[in-house]
């Protein structure tokens, strides 16, 4: 018997209903995109350095959010955090509601799942900062930076954004990377937001108190030295990876050495207030409107 052809091979699958499988499987996949804030998916090649000053090349996955129109839209890059346990779940980051939310304020939204992260997830790991005993942020910071500016550079380039308006935002160690690239000062970025930036914490065995806290406090302000955009950080009181202690003596430290942020402690929220950005964006986008209309960025007339 002669294998079959491309043709041979269509007309049988219609003749035993199986295309129609496929053709269901392939719409299910399609739709796993939202669609209606015209979601997408590409990716770039970076190489970085890690904490022991090896470099290799890795893959971020870009998830692109946009409005509906030509725009041009202003440009938002959204940064995840770090699960301390498993840097494999998500398969991909795309915080789906939030992402709306700053739809509805006329940005198109670029989404890095980075290095080291998700489905594409390998040994390398730019973002490890060693032990709880002997810390060092730095690399982290500088790994997570050249990612976020070579995505930065990404959405530069596309037909429909307005790269003079450019807003940068961050969760958790996501949040540190923000406030670590603002610090560069990166042209067309004119604010940034960070809800619950830090690193080195674990809500189980250290409930609010991350590693080494003095190396992060010292971080933040050698940001604040160079940084001179407008920032909003959003803590809450019962945070289980950064109890406040901690996170006013950050925004303290980047205040003194020169940094400009709005310091907003939340009240507590859910079981841990960490979780505020995933699962509380009722209580942060008022917040986070008054921030963007003082910055110029006023939600486009439909959405108001």
């Amino acid at each position: 018997m002669r294998p079959f052809s491309c043709a041979r091979r269509l007309r049988y699958l219609l003749a035993s209903g199986l295309c129609g499988l496929v053709l269901v499987v392939s719409s299910v996949r399609a739709q796993q995109l939202a669609l209606d804030i015209n979601e997408s998916v590409t990716s770039i090649e970076l190489s970085v350095k890690d904490l022991y000053g090896r470099q290799e090349s890795g893959k971020v996955v870009i998830t692109q959010f946009k409005p509906a129109g030509p725009g041009p839209f202003p440009i938002l890059i959204l940064s995840h955090g770090r699960s301390p346990t498993n840097r494999q779940d998500p398969p991909r980051f795309r915080f789906t509601k939030q992402v709306r939310y700053f739809i509805s304020r006329g940005f198109a939204v670029f989404e890095p799942t980075r290095i080291g992260y998700g489905a594409a997830m390998t040994q390398f790991d730019p973002e490890d900062s060693g032990s709880c005993n002997s810390k060092d942020y730095a690399p982290m910071a500088e790994a997570g930076s050249a990612e976020i500016l070579a995505v930065l550079d990404y959405a530069r380039q596309q037909p429909y954004v307005d790269p003079k308006r450019i807003l940068l935002v961050g969760q958790s160690v996501g949040g540190y990377l923000t406030v670590a690239t603002a610090a560069g000062n990166p042209e067309g970025v004119v604010g940034a937001i960070n809800f619950a930036g830090g690193s080195g914490g674990d809500p189980d065995k250290r409930p609010g108190n991350p590693c080494a806290p003095q190396r992060l406090q010292a971080m933040y302000a050698r940001f604040g030295q160079t940084a001179r955009m407008p920032m909003l950080w959003i803590y809450t009181e019962n945070d289980l990876y950064f109890a406040p202690t901690h996170s006013r003596a950050w925004h303290e430290a980047f205040v003194k050495a020169g940094g400009t942020a709005d310091y907003r402690l939340l009240p507590p929220f859910a079981r841990n207030g960490h979780t505020l950005f995933a699962r509380g964006p009722e209580i942060w986008e008022p917040i986070v409107g008054e921030f963007l209309d003082k910055l110029g960025l006023p939600a486009p007339r439909q959405a108001q």
